[in-house]
């Protein structure tokens, strides 16, 4: 699916829709997976029709056994041996909000 061409709200209507048929494979209603879980019957219902916070869906996930589809959701960043060695072991805290470029407005020399 090419996700670029959906408006936001069709992507969380999709990934809504998902959520849904994952429940429904897995034979659990609403009700108990809202029990199941630390989450209302309505925040379940608002997830499948696209709307919801992160922690609920993670909440709902885990009640499901779906926690390592999270792995193709967002995959781990990967880094490449030449940043790995530029690092010398410091791992990056914060965004300069420069997006590469220095004080001077200029690219960087890297």
């Amino acid at each position: 699916m090419d996700f670029y061409s959906l408006s936001d709200k069709a992507i969380a209507r999709e990934l809504g829709d998902r959520l849904r048929a994952l429940r429904l494979q897995r034979n659990i209603t609403q009700k108990e997976l809202a029990e199941a879980t630390t989450v209302s019957l309505n925040t379940i219902k608002a997830m499948e029709g696209g709307r919801g916070k992160l922690a609920n869906l993670i909440a709902v996930l885990r009640e499901l056994g779906a926690l390592e589809q999270l792995d193709s959701f967002i995959p781990a960043a990967v880094i490449s041996p030449l940043q790995l060695a530029r690092l010398h072991g410091r791992e990056r805290q914060r965004a300069t909000g420069m997006r590469g470029k220095n004080d001077a407005g200029d690219e960087p020399e890297w």
